[in-house]
């Protein structure tokens, strides 16, 4: 039996996924055992033995379409990692501006917020377009979602920080 489904990714990022010579689209399928038929448009059709497989390639193909470098996006391969994906319309955005305010509170100056959200809680981070993306190990990953929100909701900086910092030590 196989399993089919289909996914639409920006153009921009088609050149990502394929990667040089194909070697980014021949690993993801060699990994999630199965096939890539992508399009000019931007349609990448996944088709997998297995349902499991085809959810997680899927996954893997919508992170490079989010932003998320092929190996960074390769990580949900791997049992223990999992996927977020937030839509900052979800969060108020209505205009053009309300977007790009909701980015640059994410990433902070010069990446900064971004970065020590991704160092507290071992996570990966993209912002693209209008939308946050999150992948990392389960046991963190809803940590790093849940401060990614609190910015997105108007917290400040360093009570996001303080709760993470909080957080790290009660799991210690």
């Amino acid at each position: 039996m196989k399993f089919e489904d289909e996914i639409l990714i920006p153009r921009a990022r088609i050149a990502v996924l394929i990667g040089k010579k194909g070697e980014a689209r021949k690993k993801i399928e060699r990994l999630g055992h199965c096939r890539l038929k992508i399009d000019k448009e931007g349609l990448v059709k996944i088709t997998a033995r297995d349902a499991l497989e085809l959810l997680i390639a899927k996954n893997v193909v919508e992170a490079i379409g989010r932003g998320f470098n092929p190996e960074i996006a390769q990580n949900l391969f791997k049992e223990d990692n999992g996927y977020e994906l937030l839509n900052l319309y979800d969060y108020g955005a209505k205009k053009k501006s309300d977007l790009e305010r909701m980015r640059g509170v994410v990433i902070g100056v010069e990446g900064s917020a971004r970065k020590v959200i991704e160092q507290i809680t071992h996570v990966h981070i993209s912002v693209y377009g209008k939308t946050v993306a999150i992948i990392g190990p389960h046991e963190t990953l809803q940590k790093a979602r849940q401060a990614v929100e609190m910015l997105l909701t108007q917290a400040r900086h360093a009570t996001v920080f303080r709760f993470l910092e909080q957080k790290k030590q009660s799991r210690t």
